[in-house]
């Protein structure tokens, strides 16, 4: 209990009010640390001797978001600023994360990236660096000197060019994200061997690579949105696959490959327990089940489907879930994109109509205790009512409408009243209704 200053038993304000400064350091580190932002924190070095340096010891973040501005001199004068920044806080023991957003790159500004680079990986030895640049047709090649360090965990990086001539070593590496890169052969491969201890990967919009051998035992979570196929991924417990393999149309060579690479890419990730598809897997799987191919049978307990939802879509997605015997939960998640081409090489109307009999579908979902259904609408309908109808476990069926409460229709309400006169497998099944 501090005492006041007109209670300070023969000591001055001063000195009583500094007992704050005898306490371990720990806890005035722990006191700095609930500071509001940075400059607070250095600010307390004027307090006296005793916090004069205390503050390089505090774990800091330090966050450059350039302006949104096509004003070049706004440009350079926070380019100014962060160097100015990262002068000041070189002392800093402990900076975890730098990130900057935002620059639109050009090659002149090569040599001030790479000091932000140095200062992340050779200066301070920093676990979390995100280097974000917005779009511009120039690209940002990655230092050598980076592709060496000890104590990086945490590495984000948008609109770069990795091209390491010798060995890479991020030995601490623990998750990788990559946005709009560019990769010469061999590069992802020699990336990933040397990051022994990786544990999540993903990959977004990149050139230079279509096809992905991931040798660590330790990956456990991959997200790919782009046109690749994977191998040697063993470890991986969960996948998110966003795929589009842009093939020309007009060929059925064309489109054989195209299946022909989902299939791999359904067998590399057979084993995981955690899997989610785009829509063009969507889009795979309905053309596979027309063509008679059997789903190989997965260790999957939780699968989320990303899926523009047609009507010739729906043998294929039951099949799929058909294969999936072990299968706890599931998440559809309804988005309007413009695909569906392929299909429609495949099909024509007496097809469409056959395939969508219901004496078609059969089978039981033995474990399948959970569905969530979001962004709900019309289309779905069907989907909702053979899993109601075959789920003989289900406990919690979640729907949550595409729109919000104060938009609600009348046509939703009716939508809701029918999805409840639906049979039920299950007797424990509750369907709940919200809002997004």
């Amino acid at each position: 209990m501090f005492c006041t200053p007109w209670k300070c038993k023969g000591k001055s304000w001063r000195e009583a009010g500094d007992q704050l400064s005898n306490l371990p350091n720990s806890i005035l580190l722990h006191i700095l640390s609930m500071l509001r932002n940075n400059k607070e924190v250095v600010r307390t070095s004027v307090l006296s001797e005793r916090w004069k340096f205390l503050w390089k010891s505090v774990p800091t973040s330090l966050n450059f978001n350039f302006p949104i501005s096509d004003n070049e001199n706004d440009t350079l004068d926070y380019l100014v600023s962060i160097h100015r920044e990262l002068y000041y806080w070189r002392s800093c023991e402990k900076i975890q994360k730098l990130k900057v957003w935002g620059l639109k790159y050009v090659q002149r500004f090569a040599k001030d990236v790479d000091l932000w680079v140095h200062f992340a990986t050779k200066l301070s030895n920093i676990e979390d660096f995100e280097l974000k640049f917005i779009t511009n047709n120039q690209i940002y090649e990655f230092p050598q000197f980076a592709y060496k360090n000890a104590s990086l965990r945490n590495l984000v990086l948008f609109r770069c060019q990795l091209n390491p001539f010798g060995n890479v070593n991020w030995s601490s590496l623990v998750s990788l994200s990559m946005f709009y890169m560019e990769f010469t052969d061999g590069v992802m491969e020699k990336v990933l061997s040397g990051c022994p201890n990786l544990e999540y990967l993903e990959l977004e919009d990149f050139s230079g690579t279509y096809r992905l051998e991931i040798s660590s035992v330790k990956l456990r979570e991959l997200i790919i949105r782009d046109e690749i196929r994977i191998i040697n991924v063993a470890s991986l417990v969960t996948a998110i696959l966003r795929l589009d393999f842009d093939f020309y149309l007009g060929e059925e060579q064309n489109l054989e490959k195209e299946t022909s690479l989902f299939k791999e890419l359904l067998h590399s990730v057979v084993h995981v327990e955690n899997l989610t598809l785009g829509s063009w897997c969507i889009e795979c799987l309905s053309i596979l089940e027309l063509k008679g191919w059997e789903f190989p049978p997965p260790n999957r307990k939780f699968l989320e489907l990303g899926v523009e939802f047609k009507q010739l879509d729906f043998p294929g997605i039951c099949c799929f879930l058909q294969s999936s015997l072990d299968l706890e939960t599931l998440v559809i998640d309804w988005y309007d994109v413009e695909r569906g081409y392929l299909l429609s090489c495949y099909t024509h109307w007496d097809e469409e109509t056959r395939r969508l009999e219901p004496s078609n579908f059969n089978g039981s979902f033995l474990y399948l205790k959970t569905i969530k259904i979001l962004k709900f609408n019309g289309c779905l309908l069907p989907v909702i009512k053979y899993l109601l109808k075959h789920t003989i476990v289900l406990e919690k069926f979640d729907i949550v409408a595409a729109v919000q409460r104060n938009h609600t229709s009348l046509d939703y309400v009716t939508m809701a009243r029918e999805v409840l006169s639906y049979p039920r497998s299950s007797s424990h099944a509750s369907v709940f209704f919200s809002y997004r």
